[in-house]
């Protein structure tokens, strides 16, 4: 089962309290903090589940396509590209692929925008030239899943 960090904070802080509180009782520390979780524990089944969906800061907006931009150049920033597809619709979010090891751009993307934005985008910039370089500019794939 897995836990939001709100969630977990709520647990630790009555977790907390609840061992002040039974420690108010002369238990020892230590009983008493094994009390505490266990009201904690209980206490859990009184909290509402929240969907992973909506607490995951990416969620994109409803009615958004993310868009792939390939062959950018290495010296564009998430500005220049926000700038770039602004002009056909509302961008979302911008997100430029980096190197995990030297930090370097990669020279491709994703762009969020509404559907029909999207479209006009795709079909506007693909095979455009931005900064000396020519785009390729498709809807993205899913995001394959690493469980499966």
């Amino acid at each position: 089962m897995k836990f939001s960090k709100q969630t977990m904070m709520a647990l630790g802080a009555i977790a907390i309290l609840g061992a002040l509180i039974i420690s108010l009782l002369s238990f020892p520390p230590a009983i008493a903090f094994i009390l505490g979780m266990i009201a904690a524990i209980a206490a859990l089944n009184y909290l509402p589940e929240i969907p992973e969906s909506t607490t995951s800061s990416e969620a994109a907006p409803a009615g958004s396509k993310t868009i792939y931009i390939g062959n950018l150049p290495y010296r564009a920033n998430e500005s220049e590209v926000k700038k770039l597809f602004a002009e056909y619709g509302e961008v979302f979010a911008v997100r430029l692929m980096k190197d995990k090891r030297t930090g370097k751009r990669r020279g491709f993307g994703f762009v969020v925008m509404n559907n029909g934005d999207a479209d006009t985008a795709i079909s506007q910039l693909n095979n455009k030239e931005f900064g000396q370089r020519t785009l390729k500019v498709r809807e993205a794939n899913e995001p394959k899943n690493l469980d499966s």
